[in-house]
């Protein structure tokens, strides 16, 4: 998948795209035609970068409810001719999540059009596993021959039956086919089922990788296999060289972490990191000067893993550096330092935000240490951060820092934010939102009274409301 093309952050699409709650504001007061194009193209173009752990999907159907959006357009995308050719779940999958909450939100539409691409779409299981948690009974077992037909009566078909039966996300639907009369339905998900729990037993009777007795050098060898088919190996291999390594071991370690190959190398540093051996620092400066990017990664992860005091001292040691460790150092103290770190976390943040911008990796770790540090004059940054990123977590971050460092938030960010496609902004949003505008009380009874709302969400927005007056 192309990473998303996302437009400016004070456009209504690049609000859209973000899942700001400012994006669902802005929608309800433009013109409904330019709001529901620019909503269309979201579902139909998934903004996000890292679809797996990223919301959208209510985000967006509560949207289409308040605009009275039709869903012709997300039909003729699950319809169209590319389905056949880009199966990939991240062409569909947003848009059958969306329809999974409209059709919980009562839209008979949206479930009807979930029943129909179940039956004859390319990602018939993520339509399959969102009816599973909404549709009846009824719904359900009329899939059922339309589904199974999708696996010929052969030795491949049925593998490959029974590895769909064993790997469904909700298990409710193959359970109510299981009780299907019908021999080509109910007796074969039941072998389905049987081969697929026989499948899972085979691979769990004969386990790859290393063995008790396995020796120190085998251990580092398994990890450079590992590293030459493509798998970075080295955290797995460190907890398997916990298992074999004894004391006498240590010389052989320390000289794999300076001399070894790459994946020896970083097995090594991490072990004698987690071991907080006093040699490790040493030995973790000399690797972050390896040409090798792997050798420098795995130097850096490791020293971020340390939690050790002498940890703390060499980050503010090395937090001057312009290179990974400087960078790793930053965010450990980030992480663990003290209130008078606080101008090294405050520097680092503003370094990563002028050199990688608003959606550097490193800037989770940074947001989260100006927050828990209270680093006010860094509130500026934490802004910028809040309304240019792409990433709805990361932006959530950005807003539980200004929670704690900026007295504008309350009144400003926190109001959006109600609105925002994240669970965990909408609980900060629940707790700190100013309820002098009128909005913020009208969102805090709608959160309370949705039965899609998060528990953590619904028990902050409890927490502001009087229970004997019913009050904001």
């Amino acid at each position: 998948m192309f990473d998303p093309v996302i437009a400016p952050s004070g456009t209504l699409l690049g609000l859209l795209q973000r899942g700001r709650g400012d994006g669902t504001l802005h929608a309800l007061t433009a013109p409904r035609s330019e709001a529901l194009a620019a909503l269309d193209h979201c579902v139909l173009h998934d903004p996000r970068h890292d679809w797996q752990v990223e919301n959208r999907s209510l985000y967006f159907a509560r949207l289409y409810l308040d605009l009275r959006g039709e869903i012709k357009g997300i039909e003729r995308h699950l319809f169209d001719p590319e389905d056949v050719l880009d199966t990939d779940d991240s062409r569909t999958g947003l848009a059958l999540s969306v329809l999974g909450h409209l059709a919980s939100y009562g839209r008979r539409d949206a479930l009807e059009l979930l029943r129909r691409y179940a039956a004859f779409g390319a990602n018939w299981a993520w339509a399959l596993d969102e009816l599973a948690l909404r549709d009846d009974d009824a719904g359900l077992r009329a899939l059922a021959a339309p589904v199974l037909a999708r696996f010929p009566a052969d030795a491949e078909g049925e593998a490959e039956l029974a590895a769909s039966v064993r790997d469904a996300y909700e298990p409710r639907p193959w359970r109510l086919w299981e009780e299907d009369p019908r021999a080509d339905i109910g007796a074969r998900v039941r072998a389905a089922r049987e081969q697929g729990s026989f499948d899972r037993w085979q691979r769990q009777m004969r386990p790859s990788g290393p063995r008790p007795g396995w020796s120190v050098q085998a251990v580092f060898d398994w990890a450079q296999e590992g590293l030459e088919r493509g798998a970075v190996l080295h955290v797995p291999a460190a907890r398997c060289l916990s298992a074999v390594a004894g004391p006498d071991d240590r010389a052989e370690i320390l000289e794999a972490a300076r001399n070894g190959s790459d994946g020896a190398r970083g097995t090594a540093l991490r072990y004698l990191a987690d071991a907080h051996d006093p040699g490790v620092f040493e030995l973790i400066e000399y690797a972050v000067q390896s040409p090798s990017r792997v050798v420098v990664d795995a130097a850096a992860e490791a020293f971020e893993r340390m939690r050790s005091v002498a940890a703390v001292e060499w980050a503010r040691r090395w937090a001057y550096r312009p290179d990974a460790l400087g960078a790793a150092a930053g965010r450990v103290l980030a992480c663990r330092g003290g209130a008078h770190d606080s101008k090294l976390v405050l520097a680092a943040l503003r370094e990563a935000v002028r050199g990688e911008g608003p959606d550097a990796p490193t800037l989770w770790t940074l947001v989260d240490g100006a927050g828990r540090l209270g680093i006010a004059c860094a509130a500026p940054v934490l802004r910028h951060v809040y309304r240019e990123t792409a990433s709805s977590h990361l932006r959530g971050r950005a807003a539980r820092a200004l929670a704690a460092t900026d007295p504008s938030f309350a009144a400003g960010f926190a109001v959006e934010c109600l609105w925002d496609c994240e669970e965990s902004t909408r609980e900060v949003a629940a707790r700190h939102a100013e309820t002098g505008d009128a909005r913020v009380v009208t969102q805090l009874r709608r959160l309370a009274a949705d039965p899609a709302e998060e528990d953590d969400v619904q028990s902050a927005v409890r927490s502001r409301i009087d229970p004997d007056a019913a009050e904001v």
